[in-house]
């Protein structure tokens, strides 16, 4: 029976895209500015957002103790809420639609690894969230997933696969439970 053998890890494929300079300062930048929650203008982390290559528009709202690992790999719409705690592990692309409400402790991870392997080797995939979505809190969205537009995901689920547009999901694996009707 094989075992896992860390050891054999190598992500030397992967490129989460700028040089090592601009990750070094992105990390500075995101400690202080962004995780530590000293800083609560949201006016000024759009502004280094921007600076590090991400495309946000207006009407944004990022609440303290936000994590970004790499902005350049980032697209957030227009009047956008992300609450406090949230974490966007973005290895990859992640695309936010307009009116996407990200709740506290939710969890957007772009990257997993492939436990079938002994190398343990990196798995990368983009999230799309489309318009309207609502990301409860404490939720997961995993690698390769799409939000599909006005979705809700409830506080603590888990979205594992796609999802269709105006239903709500809850659970892990999240799993429809119904309609989304908005008045």
């Amino acid at each position: 029976m094989q075992q896992t053998d860390l050891s054999k890890y190598n992500n030397s494929g992967y490129n989460p895209g700028g040089n090592a300079l601009k990750r070094i300062l992105w990390y500075y930048v995101n400690s202080l500015f962004f995780i530590s929650g000293l800083i609560p203008s949201s006016t000024l982390k759009v502004l280094l957002l921007r600076l590090f290559g991400a495309t946000v528009a207006g009407g944004v709202v990022i609440k303290p103790r936000v994590n970004i690992k790499y902005p350049w790999n980032l697209q957030i719409g227009n009047n956008c809420w992300i609450g406090e705690g949230v974490w966007i592990d973005n290895t990859t692309l992640i695309i936010i639609g307009n009116n996407v409400c990200l709740s506290q402790g939710a969890v957007l991870q772009t990257g997993s690894h492939n436990y079938k392997k002994t190398t343990f080797d990196l798995i990368t995939g983009s999230i799309i969230i489309e318009d309207g979505v609502w990301i409860g809190c404490g939720a997961i969205i995993n690698q390769g997933i799409t939000l599909g537009s006005h979705t809700v995901l409830t506080s603590g689920s888990v979205a594992t696969k796609s999802t269709e547009p105006y239903n709500i999901y809850q659970g892990n694996p999240a799993i429809k439970i119904r309609a989304r009707i908005i008045q």
